[in-house]
C-alpha cells in the first residue's frame, strides 16, 4: 500500500512549451495523393514493364536498353514523391551513419541480414574461422545450402545484452576469444582477431584470408564468406545517393545564377529553365507572363533535389560483373541478371520484370510509410500533451502550495484564538487570587491592629494600683482577651487561597491530530473504509501478552480489504506496526512486564487508508505467571500438576525451560524440592531459547545458573564454576531465583536467605527460566510473586 508525499515542484527547468516542429511534416490530406501519384505512374509504366519483361526473355546486349526509359520514368516518379512529401532530413541522419565507424558510410554493402556496412569496415572486422567451418568443407559434407551459411546461434555466441562485454565462439575448439568493442554511435563491434595483410588493392579488390566469418553490428548475426570475399555482397547505391543528397542539403546556401556581382540568396527555382532566381532577378528575368507563366517555380531545397535525381549508373550483378540486373528473383529476393536465370541458381526460380516490382515494392513502402508518419504524428502530439502536462502539474502545484498554507495558517489562526482565550482564563484566575489574598490582608491587618491596641490597654489598666477599680473592669478585659483569641483561632491564620493554579491544559488529542494531519486522496474512485471500532469488551492482556478485537462501524458500507494494528514500544515512544492483515482479533506476545502500551487500528483498501481508531491503553502484568514448557523440553522430561511439577526419567541431567521469556524488569521466582534421593545436584537459573538439553544447565555459554547438592552449591556459566557456598538443599526447600533486568544482575536464595554473592552480572537480552535434574529430583515451580522485601529496599537504597 503506497503512501504520498509533498515532493519537490521544480521538475522541470522551465515552463513546458509545444515543439516548434511538432506539426510539421505530411498531413493525412497529402499522402493518399502521393499513394494516387505512384499508383497512376504504375499504370502508365505498364508497358515499359512489359517491354522489360519481353526483353529477359529475349537475346544480345538490346535487353538492356529499357532500362534507361524505367530509370527516367522511376526518377519522374520520385519526383512527385518528393514534391507532395518533402520531410526535414536532418532527422534522418542516423540513418546514415556506419554503426562500426560512426561516420556516413562509404561504399555500403549490403549484408544478407539487410543492415548496411562500410566496405572498409567489414573488412576490419572479418574472422578468420577454423578450417572445419569454411564453406568448402560444408559442401563437401553436403551440408551446404547456400553461398552465405549463417552460423548456429546456440554455437556461436558473440554478443549478449547480459555479458560483460566480451564475444567468443562457443561452438570453436580452439577459436581465441576476442574483446568486444563500442563504436561511437553506440553499437558492439568485434575487432580482427589478426591485422589484414598490407595490399595496395582497394577493399573490394584486395584479397580476404580464407574461411572468413563476418558478424553484422547491428543484428550481430554471422556468416561465413564463400570465395567471392566482400564482392560477394550488392553496393547499396541508393543509400549513396541519399548521402550525397543529404550532404549536398546540409552545404551553403544556394545563390542566384544571374546577378552579375555579388550573388545573393535563391529564393526559386524554374524547373523548366533549371536555373535559381533571386527575387530581383526573378521579376526582371522571369515575369510570370507570355510561355513562362506555365514555368513552375519551386523552393530552391527542392529544386536541388530535383537537380540531382538524376539517372545513376545502373547496379551490376554480383556473381557476373559485366551484366546489369534485368529481372527480379521472387524466391530469393534479390536482382538477378539473365546469366542468373540461364547458368545460374535461379534458373528454377521465380522470376519478375524489374520494373514492376520496382514499382510494387515502392508502392508498399509508400504504405508503410503511411502508417508510420501516423504513429509519427501521434508521438509528436503526445509529447506536446506531457509538455503541456509539465506546465499544468507546475500550475496545479503552486496551486495547491497556496491551498496548503491557507489551511496551515488557518489552523494557526484558530490556535492563536484559542490561546487568547486560555490566557484570558489564566489572567481571570489570577485576578481572583490576588483578590482573595488582598482581602484577607486588608481583615487579618484590621483585627491585628485591634488586638494590638487591646493588649496595649490592658497593659495600661495592669500598671494601675487601684485594686477596686481594676476589679471593677478586670471581669470585661478578661472576656474581651479570651474572645478576641477565638476569634485568631477560627482558620483565621490559614490562607483562604493556594498559590498553585488548579488548571491543567490536555493538549495530548491535539498533538495527536496534529501528527496524523495529513492528506487524502480526493478524488478516488471510491471511497476509504470507515474507522474501525476496538471492541473493549475483547480486548485483554495476560502477563505479557495483549489481545485486541475490533470491527467496522454497524452501518459502514465500504468494504475494508485488511487492517493496520500498531503499538507503542511500552514507554510513550513511536507506533510501529505489529499486524497487517484481514483478522479481526490478534494477539501481541513478547511485550514487557509492567508496562503500559498504547495500540490503536485502522482499516485500508485500494483507494487508501481510513483514520486511526481511538487509543486504547494497555497494562501488563505487573508479575509474570507460568509453567514449564513441554514444547522446548528434553524428551525425557516428566510433567504432571499442569506443567507446573517436573521430573526425569533419566539418570543424566535434562533441562526444562519456562514458557515465558524476559527482557525488562525485575522477575522472581521460586522451585521447592518436593522429592531429593541419593544426594543428587540439580541446576537452577536461566538460558537462552536454544541452551543444550541433554548436559546439566551452565555446562555451555547458553545458560547461567547455580547447581547445589545437600552440603554446598556453585555458580557455572560455560562449563565455569566459580563461588563455592556452604549450605545445600533437601526435600521441601526452596530455591528462590531473581533475574533484574534493570541493573542486569542474577542472584539466588535458599530458604529466603541469599546463597552466596550476586552470581551474575552484565546479562543482558532475552532469558527463560530453567531447571535442569535427573530422576532423583523433582520439583515444583511457583510464580507470580513479588520481589523479596529486603531486595527492594536494597536496591532503593543503591
Amino acid at each position: 500500500m503506497g503512501r504520498g508525499s509533498l515532493a519537490g515542484r521544480d521538475l522541470e527547468g522551465g515552463r513546458g512549451r509545444p515543439e516548434a516542429g511538432a506539426r510539421r511534416g505530411c498531413s493525412a490530406a497529402h499522402r493518399p495523393s502521393a499513394s494516387r501519384g505512384v499508383g497512376a505512374q504504375a499504370k502508365r509504366e505498364g508497358a515499359s514493364s512489359a517491354a522489360v519483361a519481353a526483353a529477359a526473355a529475349g537475346q544480345g546486349a538490346g535487353r538492356h536498353r529499357p532500362l534507361g526509359r524505367l530509370a527516367s520514368s522511376g526518377t519522374r516518379c520520385s519526383r512527385r514523391c518528393l514534391a507532395l512529401s518533402l520531410v526535414p532530413m536532418e532527422e534522418m541522419e542516423e540513418e546514415l551513419k556506419c554503426p562500426v565507424c560512426g561516420s556516413f558510410y562509404r561504399e555500403p554493402i549490403i549484408l544478407p541480414c539487410s543492415h548496411n556496412i562500410c566496405q572498409a569496415c567489414a573488412r576490419n572486422i572479418l574472422v578468420q574461422t577454423p578450417e572445419s567451418e569454411s564453406p568448402q568443407s560444408r559442401r563437401a559434407s553436403g551440408s551446404g545450402v547456400s553461398d552465405y551459411d549463417y552460423l548456429d546461434l546456440d554455437k556461436m555466441s558473440l554478443y549478449s545484452e547480459a555479458d560483460s562485454g566480451y564475444g567468443s565462439y562457443g561452438g570453436f575448439a580452439s577459436a581465441p576469444t576476442t574483446p568486444c568493442q563500442k563504436s561511437p554511435n553506440g553499437v558492439r563491434v568485434f575487432p580482427p582477431a589478426m591485422p589484414p595483410p598490407a595490399t595496395h588493392l582497394s577493399p573490394a579488390l584486395a584479397p580476404v584470408p580464407r574461411n572468413s566469418c563476418i558478424t553484422c553490428p547491428q543484428c550481430h548475426r554471422s556468416l561465413i564468406l564463400d570465395d567471392r570475399g566482400l564482392r560477394g555482397f550488392p553496393k547499396n547505391r541508393v543509400l549513396e545517393g541519399v548521402i550525397d543528397r543529404y550532404q549536398q542539403s546540409k552545404a551553403a546556401a544556394l545563390k542566384c545564377q544571374l546577378c552579375e556581382k555579388a550573388p545573393k540568396e535563391a529564393t526559386v527555382m524554374c524547373e523548366q529553365c533549371d536555373v535559381f532566381y533571386c527575387d530581383p532577378c526573378r521579376l526582371r528575368c522571369h515575369p510570370p507572363r507570355g510561355p513562362l507563366a506555365k514555368h513552375r517555380l519551386v523552393p530552391p531545397a527542392q529544386g536541388r533535389v530535383s537537380r540531382r535525381l538524376s539517372p545513376r549508373k545502373v547496379s551490376t550483378c554480383t556473381d557476373h560483373e559485366l551484366e546489369n540486373h534485368s529481372m527480379y528473383c521472387v524466391q530469393c529476393k534479390m536482382p538477378v541478371c539473365y546469366q542468373c536465370l540461364e547458368e545460374g541458381k535461379h534458373s528454377s526460380h521465380e522470376v519478375k520484370a524489374l520494373g514492376a516490382m520496382w514499382k510494387l515494392h515502392k508502392s508498399q513502402l509508400s504504405q508503410a510509410l503511411n502508417g508510420l508518419s501516423d504513429r509519427a504524428k501521434e508521438a509528436k502530439e503526445f509529447l506536446v500533451q506531457l509538455r503541456n502536462m509539465v506546465q499544468q502539474i507546475q500550475e496545479n502545484s503552486v496551486e495547491f502550495e497556496a491551498c496548503l498554507v491557507a489551511q496551515c495558517d488557518a489552523l494557526i489562526d484558530a490556535l492563536n484564538r484559542r490561546k487568547a482565550q486560555l490566557l484570558a482564563r489564566v489572567n481571570k484566575e489570577h485576578e481572583h487570587k490576588l483578590k482573595v489574598v488582598r482581602d484577607q490582608i486588608s481583615h487579618c491587618t484590621v483585627k491585628l491592629r485591634q488586638t494590638t491596641g487591646l493588649m496595649e490597654y490592658c497593659l495600661e489598666v495592669i500598671k494601675e494600683n487601684d485594686p477596686s477599680g481594676f476589679l471593677q473592669i478586670s471581669d470585661a478585659l478578661i472576656r474581651r482577651v479570651h474572645l478576641t483569641e477565638d476569634q485568631w483561632g477560627k482558620g483565621t491564620l490559614t490562607p483562604r487561597m493556594t498559590t498553585d493554579f488548579d488548571l491543567s491544559l490536555d493538549n495530548s488529542p491535539l498533538l495527536q491530530s496534529i501528527h496524523q494531519l495529513d492528506f487524502v486522496q480526493v478524488k478516488a474512485s471510491s471511497p476509504v473504509p470507515a474507522t474501525p471500532i476496538l471492541q473493549l469488551e475483547e480486548c485483554c492482556t495476560h502477563n505479557n501478552s495483549a489481545t485486541l478485537s475490533w470491527k467496522q462501524p454497524p452501518l459502514s458500507t465500504v468494504p475494508a480489504e485488511g487492517y493496520i494494528l500498531e503499538l507503542d514500544d511500552g514507554s510513550g515512544g513511536q507506533f510501529r506496526e505489529v499486524y497487517v492483515g484481514k483478522e479481526t482479533m490478534c494477539t501481541v506476545d513478547g511485550l514487557h512486564f509492567n508496562s503500559t502500551y498504547n495500540a490503536r487500528v485502522k482499516a485500508f483498501n485500494k483507494t487508501g487508508v481510513s483514520p486511526y481508531s481511538k487509543t486504547l491503553v494497555l497494562q501488563t502484568s505487573e508479575v509474570a505467571w507460568f509453567a514449564f514448557d513441554p514444547g522446548s523440553a528434553h524428551s525425557d522430561i516428566i510433567f504432571s500438576n499442569d506443567n507446573l511439577t517436573v521430573t526425569c526419567s533419566s539418570y543424566d541431567d535434562r533441562v526444562v525451560l519456562g514458557k515465558t521469556g524476559f527482557s525488562k524488569g525485575v522477575h522472581y521466582w521460586e522451585l521447592t524440592v518436593d522429592r531429593y534421593d541419593n544426594h543428587p545436584d540439580p541446576a537452577f537459573g536461566v538460558a537462552r531459547i536454544d541452551v543444550t538439553k541433554d548436559v546439566m544447565l551452565g555446562k555451555d555459554d547458553k545458560a547461567w545458573a547455580m547447581y547445589v547438592d545437600n552440603n554446598r552449591s556453585w555458580f557455572m556459566h560455560s562449563n565455569s564454576h566459580t563461588n563455592r557456598t556452604e549450605g545445600g538443599i533437601g526435600k521441601g526447600a526452596t530455591v528462590g531465583v531473581l533475574l533484574d533486568l534493570n541493573r542486569k544482575t542474577l542472584t539466588f536464595f535458599i530458604n529466603d536467605e541469599q546463597q552466596g554473592p550476586i552470581a551474575f552480572e552484565n546479562v543482558e537480552g532475552l532469558f527463560f527460566p530453567a531447571v535442569s535434574l535427573n530422576r532423583n529430583v523433582q520439583v515444583t515451580l511457583h510464580t507470580g510473586l513479588q520481589v523479596p522485601d529486603f531486595y527492594s529496599s536494597r536496591a532503593s537504597i543503591a
